[in-house]
C-alpha cells in the first residue's frame, strides 16, 4: 500500500486549517503591515522544499509555502471583512491610529 497521498492530503488540510486563523489572528494583532511574515515564511518553504530528498515531504514544504503565500492575499481580505463588521477590530489598533 501506497500512504503517500494520504499523508500529504492530510498535511495540506492541517496547513490551511492552521493557516486560516493565523491570517485572521495576525490582522488583528498585526495589520495588513505583517503580510511580509507571510512572504518569507512561503520563500523558506519554498526554499526548504528544494532541498527535502524525500517525495512526500518536499511536496508538504511546497504546499507550506505556497499556503503562505495565498495567506499574504488572505490577509488584506481579512481587513476587508473587519471593515464590513464581519470579524471584530482590535480596539487598540484603532486608538493607535487616532493618536497619531
Amino acid at each position: 500500500m501506497n500512504f503517500s497521498g494520504i499523508i500529504i492530503g492530510l498535511c495540506t488540510f492541517l496547513i490551511i486549517g492552521v493557516c486560516h486563523p493565523l491570517v485572521i489572528k495576525a490582522e488583528y494583532h498585526l495589520g495588513k503591515g505583517c503580510w511580509w511574515l507571510f512572504f518569507m515564511a512561503g520563500i523558506g518553504f519554498a526554499a526548504l522544499s528544494l532541498f527535502i530528498d524525500s517525495m512526500v515531504w518536499s511536496t508538504v514544504a511546497g504546499v507550506a509555502a505556497f499556503s503562505s503565500f495565498w495567506s499574504i492575499l488572505e490577509l488584506f481580505e481579512q481587513e476587508k471583512r473587519v471593515k464590513k463588521g464581519w470579524f471584530p477590530a482590535n480596539p487598540r489598533k484603532q486608538t493607535g491610529k487616532k493618536n497619531q
